[in-house]
């Protein structure tokens, strides 16, 4: 796969079931209640319907992905921690231990772990390119790979050290500003770590210039392999018709590549929540995205998605489950 394929994918996303949403919004006007008194819960039941492609919708078959990668700008001083945590987190998720994996069992949800080589980082982009074409190209190819059809909701999520500088530049270069409006502590820098990243997304905004006009460029120069193999999931979930659950500032830094190179490219997205992370709001703000959830998380590894899952859940269940007033024997008055 290459740029060129990837574009004419995006050039060709499906669209919305709205078949399916008159339907589920129909149901909604019979059941049990005030109209609109469920508020978001009925707005995420249509909005699974239509992107699912069929009425009723479920949300039996979950399933989180973390993608996880090493950056070379971590040499730069930008992260709290040395790159060799990236690793041992991934151990930590396959023992079971992480925040991830137990919301992932109290949702009954299926988690997999995506590690690209650890020991070959992204270069450091002050001074290259983060990744070639071919690598960035690669990374999304996996990502769609991961996609499994059938699924009912996807919920992604993110690990690796320094890749909050790296979500940072991706915001700086695809929206504009100053660094200092979407850089914040990651994993708890302190004030002369946050003054290094804005520093180090400053230089690298200003070596790749012009060539930040294109966003797979922007993504490759200065995104990781886990940030590109994120979007290459969402898009690889909107071709098999699976919604997407969002998590905190990274990985809406990664979703953000295709809302600027597609009209429409994360409608079948939902933003799970606001992170506490500085610049989150801001970049929700300017995709267009209401989350579900505020509280006060950024933790990352998809926790927040995985938690919005179980407001997913909770929506289908009362749409499926409550009486309409005809089945209740209740007047509508």
């Amino acid at each position: 796969m290459d740029f060129a394929t990837i574009r004419q994918l995006l050039s060709d996303l499906a669209p919305a079931d709205e078949d399916a949403v008159a339907a589920a919004r129909a149901r909604d006007a019979q059941l049990t209640k005030p109209p609109g008194s469920l508020g978001k819960l009925e707005d995420v039941a249509a909005w699974l319907a239509a992107w699912q492609g069929r009425y009723p919708p479920r949300a039996e078959i979950l399933r989180t992905i973390v993608f996880v990668g090493n950056h070379g700008v971590a040499a730069r001083g930008v992260s709290a921690f040395p790159a060799e945590v990236t690793a041992q987190m991934v151990a930590n998720f396959e023992a079971g231990g992480a925040a991830i994996n137990q919301l992932c069992d109290s949702l009954g949800a299926e988690l997999s772990v995506e590690v690209f080589d650890l020991d070959r980082p992204t270069a450091d982009f002050t001074s290259d390119a983060a990744m070639s074409e071919a690598e960035c190209a690669a990374a999304i190819a996996t990502g769609m790979a991961r996609v499994e059809a059938g699924t009912d909701l996807l919920c992604l999520g993110e690990m690796g050290i320094a890749n909050s500088t790296s979500a940072a530049a991706l915001a700086t270069a695809l929206f504009g500003g100053d660094p200092a409006d979407w850089v914040g502590r990651g994993t708890g820098v302190d004030d002369a770590g946050l003054t290094r990243k804005c520093d180090t997304i400053a230089a690298a905004t200003a070596f790749h210039g012009a060539a930040l006009g294109d966003p797979l460029e922007v993504l490759r120069r200065l995104g990781g392999f886990e940030l590109a193999a994120i979007a290459g999931a969402i898009v690889g979930a909107r071709r098999a018709r699976v919604p997407v659950m969002l998590d905190g500032f990274i990985c809406c830094a990664a979703a953000a590549v295709l809302q600027r190179a597609a009209s429409g490219g994360l409608d079948h997205c939902l933003a799970s929540h606001r992170s506490a992370e500085a610049g989150h709001d801001r970049m929700l703000q300017v995709l267009g995205l209401t989350p579900l959830l505020d509280l006060g998380m950024r933790l990352g590894e998809g926790s927040g998605a995985a938690l919005a899952a179980h407001v997913v859940k909770a929506a289908v269940k009362t749409h499926a489950g409550m009486a309409t007033f005809a089945d209740a024997g209740v007047s509508e008055g």
